[in-house]
């Protein structure tokens, strides 16, 4: 090698590493908004039987149990809607059966069923609750 050959190679290998630096944090910046770009919100039709089924929950005068704990219909809701947001962010639910399944059917850090009691009665498991609603309110709707 030269003299000025290797004066050059010395210059451009400290940008040689840069350049690359620079290829390795666009290729990640495509690659996750790749991996991102999959997420997407319930179908129209699925988000508004959502909807409409946790306005029912919402709407009962029924307590709902997370890991031991009763809470009020209303906190219920905002707590499945979390739950709801996080599933869509993640693209895991499509259809309301879906999210009565993989969301609002047990506590994802205990494992434990959540349970439902209305009017003082004998609580019931959420999903059994949530799907007989479900089906109440496709009956009503024609569907």
């Amino acid at each position: 090698m030269s003299g000025v050959t290797s004066v050059v190679m010395s210059v451009m290998h400290p940008m040689r590493g840069v350049l690359m630096s620079m290829r390795c944090a666009a290729m990640a910046a495509v690659m996750w908004g790749a991996a991102t770009a999959g997420a997407a919100p319930l179908p129209a039709a699925a988000k508004a039987e959502v909807t409409a089924l946790l306005g029912r929950l919402q709407a009962s005068s029924c307590e709902f149990n997370r890991n031991g704990d009763w809470h009020a219909a209303a906190e219920a809701r905002a707590h499945l809607e979390r739950k709801l947001a996080y599933l869509e962010d993640k693209n895991l639910v499509k259809t309301a059966e879906e999210f009565i399944e993989r969301g609002a059917s047990k506590s994802s850090m205990s494992g434990k069923p959540y349970l439902v009691r209305c009017a003082g009665g004998a609580p019931v498991e959420s999903k059994v609750w949530l799907t007989r609603e479900l089906t109440a309110l496709r009956s009503t709707s024609g569907r």
